[in-house]
C-alpha cells in the first residue's frame, strides 16, 4: 500500500499510514488510528478472565456498609454464572451411559473431546462414537484448523488396526458424531489394550500436524455397557510421524528411535498385529473329519499402493506328509475386511487330530509377481492363548461348530516358512 503525503507550509512532510522524517532530524508523529489502520487479529478479541472472577469477592456500598457481589449477577462474567458441567463442556448423556470426565489446567489449551465407547461382549465389537470436540488449539494461519480423529488399539499400533473419521474444515469446535467399529476384540484384548484417540489437523500442503490425544484403557469398560467421556486432550507426543519421504534424517532418526521405545514398552516376544481372522472349527463325527470355516477377515493390513489388499486365505494340516493338507479360498477384490464363508474338509479321526497343527495364512494377491505375506496364526496344542484353546475346545466338543477371533501376526508360523507365494 502506497503511503499518501502532502506539503504543508512550513515544508514539513505529513504522511498517512506510515511514519516519516521531514526536516533532518525531526521525527514526525501519527496518531494511534493510523498506526493501526491494517487489523491482523485473527478474530475477535476476547478478554482474559481474572481468577477474582471465579470467587465472590465484596465491596463497600453507598452508605460505606459491605455488600455481596452475588447479589449483582449483571456484574459478573457469564462464565462465572454457569454450573459446573457447563464449566467441563460436558453434556448430558443419555440414559444408562456411564460419564467419565475431567479437566486440568495444563491441557484445556488443546481443547476437549467428547466420545462413547460400548464393549458388545457377544458379537466381539467395539464401538467407538466420535460426538464433538470444543476449543481445539489453533493450527492454520487464520486461527482456525481443519481436525480428524484417529483410532489405534494399543500395543500393537499399525494401519491395520487404524480407523479414522472424515475432516471438518476451518473450525475449532467440530461436530462428528460418527461411528466407528472395530470387529473381533476378544476378553483378552479388553483386559490388555489401550485405544488411543489422536485429535489431528490436516494439512494439503505438508504432513498432518498432531493436536493432542487420549489413551484410555478397555479395561475400564463393562460389556454391553456405554460409557461416555468428555476429556481434555494430552500433549503426549505421536509415535507416527511424518512419512519418511516427507522427513529429514534427524526425524527419521527420531521416527525410528520412538517406535523401537514402543516395541521394548510392549514387550520383546510381541509381534505386529495385521488384522483378524473369524475361525470356525468342527468336527464331524459321521463324517470322520475336521470341518475348517473360513468365514471372515476385518482391519487387514494395506498391502498394495492404493491403500487395500487382495486378500485370500490358505490353510495346512501339518504334519503334512503327503502334502495334500493344502487349501484355499477365492481372492476379494480391493478390500481390507473381507468376507469368504468357505468351508474345507480334512479327513481324519479323532485322535489322530490331538497331534496336528492347523495353521491359517493370509496372503495379498498381486499380478506378475509373487504375492504377499499379510499375517498368520497357528491352532493346535503348541499354541498358546485363545488358539490353543480353540483347538482343544474343538476336540473336546465334537460336532460342535465353534467360531473364534483370532489375531493374524507379521510372521509366519514356524512350518509355514517354506510355503510357496501361490
Amino acid at each position: 500500500m502506497r503511503a499518501r503525503s502532502r506539503k504543508d507550509d512550513t515544508g514539513t512532510i505529513q504522511s498517512q499510514g506510515c511514519c516519516m522524517r521531514g526536516r533532518r532530524g525531526d521525527r514526525m508523529t501519527i496518531n494511534i488510528q493510523e498506526h493501526m489502520a491494517i487489523n491482523v487479529c485473527p478474530g475477535p478479541i476476547r478478554p482474559i478472565r481474572q481468577i477474582s472472577d471465579y470467587f465472590p469477592r465484596r465491596a463497600l456500598g453507598p452508605e460505606g456498609g459491605g455488600r455481596d457481589l452475588r447479589e449483582a449477577p449483571a456484574r459478573l462474567a457469564p462464565l462465572a454464572l454457569a454450573p459446573p458441567a457447563a464449566l467441563l463442556g460436558a453434556t448430558t448423556p443419555e440414559d444408562g451411559a456411564e460419564v467419565d470426565s475431567y479437566d486440568s489446567d495444563d491441557t484445556t489449551a488443546l481443547g476437549m473431546l467428547e466420545f462413547d465407547l460400548l464393549y458388545d461382549q457377544a458379537s466381539c465389537t467395539l464401538h467407538c462414537s466420535i460426538l464433538r470436540a470444543k476449543g481445539l488449539k489453533p493450527m492454520d494461519f487464520n486461527g482456525l484448523a481443519d481436525p480428524y480423529v484417529k483410532l489405534h488399539l494399543l500395543p500393537g499400533a499399525c494401519k491395520a488396526n487404524k480407523l479414522k473419521t472424515k475432516t471438518q474444515r476451518n473450525t475449532l469446535n467440530p461436530v462428528w458424531n460418527e461411528d466407528l467399529t472395530y470387529s473381533g476384540i476378544t476378553d483378552d484384548d479388553i483386559t490388555h489394550k489401550v485405544l488411543r484417540i489422536s485429535v489431528c489437523d490436516e494439512d494439503k500442503l505438508s504432513h498432518n500436524e498432531f493436536i493432542g490425544e487420549i489413551r484410555v484403557p478397555l479395561r475400564r469398560l463393562k460389556p454391553s455397557q456405554k460409557k461416555h467421556f468428555n476429556i481434555c486432550l494430552e500433549r503426549q507426543v505421536p509415535v507416527c510421524l511424518a512419512s519418511p519421504s516427507s522427513m529429514s534424517a534427524a526425524l527419521r532418526g527420531i521416527s525410528c528411535y520412538l517406535k523401537e521405545l514402543e516395541q521394548a514398552e510392549q514387550g520383546p516376544g510381541l509381534l505386529e498385529e495385521r488384522g483378524r481372522i473369524l475361525l470356525s472349527l468342527s468336527y464331524n463325527s459321521r463324517r470322520r473329519g475336521l470341518l475348517v470355516g473360513i468365514v471372515r477377515c476385518a482391519h487387514l493390513a494395506a498391502m498394495d499402493v492404493n491403500g487395500y489388499s487382495d486378500p485370500y486365505v490358505k490353510t495346512y494340516l501339518r504334519p503334512d506328509v503327503d502334502k495334500k493338507s493344502k487349501h484355499k479360498t477365492c481372492v476379494k477384490k480391493k478390500t481390507l475386511n473381507p468376507e469368504f464363508n468357505e468351508d474345507f474338509f480334512y479327513e481324519m479321526e479323532l485322535s489322530a487330530l490331538a497331534t496336528k497343527t492347523l495353521e491359517v495364512t493370509v496372503w495379498d494377491y498381486d499380478i506378475g509377481k509373487s504375492n504377499d505375506f499379510i499375517g498368520g496364526v497357528s491352532l493346535g496344542p503348541g499354541a498358546r492363548g485363545e488358539a490353543r484353546k480353540h483347538w482343544s475346545d474343538c476336540l473336546q466338543q465334537p460336532d460342535a461348530a465353534l467360531e473364534r477371533w483370532h489375531t493374524l501376526t507379521s510372521e509366519l508360523p514356524p512350518a509355514a516358512g517354506a510355503l510357496p507365494s501361490a
